[in-house]
């Protein structure tokens, strides 16, 4: 546990503005706004998913923010979703540069002929932060699947 004496206006800042953009990814997902994820990374971002976090052969590994179009378009074949993000963890920061450590719930509801199925995900992502222009972005986005549960709704 990280010890806080005082913390300047800036680094507060600075951590709101993060903790805000983890939370706009999973707004993003949610609404199946797939511009407005990607423009929460930087160009040249590096996104890499792991399906099994315990394998560490990447299940993806994409390089730039044109190449996430397809990932988040894969929504689509849910009739809804939420992403429930708990705790994050601030392990770096820099005038520009952090790095951090996001859980989140996924659930995910699709209905096929008529029979609705949840797909719930328990999601870790390691980021790397980059502050240009005085914004902050997923310079880097690694997304661990702890596990995986799928069951029939009512």
């Amino acid at each position: 546990m990280i010890k806080h004496e005082s913390i300047s206006p800036s680094e507060a800042a600075d951590r709101l503005a993060i903790r805000e953009l983890i939370e706009a990814y999973a707004h993003c997902a949610d609404r199946r706004d797939p511009t407005g994820q990607m423009a929460l990374f930087t160009a040249d971002t590096h996104f890499v998913v792991y399906m099994n976090a315990k394998d560490l052969t990447p299940s993806m590994e994409l390089h730039a923010r044109e190449a996430l179009a397809p990932v988040f378009a894969d929504l689509n074949q849910y009739d809804a979703t939420t992403h429930f993000v708990g705790q994050s963890t601030i392990f770096t920061l820099t005038d520009d540069r952090a790095t951090g450590e996001a859980y989140c719930m996924a659930y995910h509801v699709k209905v096929d002929d008529g029979n609705r199925r949840l797909m719930l995900a328990s999601l870790r992502y390691h980021d790397t932060f980059a502050k240009i222009d005085g914004l902050w972005l997923f310079a880097e986005r690694l997304l661990y699947v702890d596990w995986l549960e799928d069951r029939a709704m009512s």
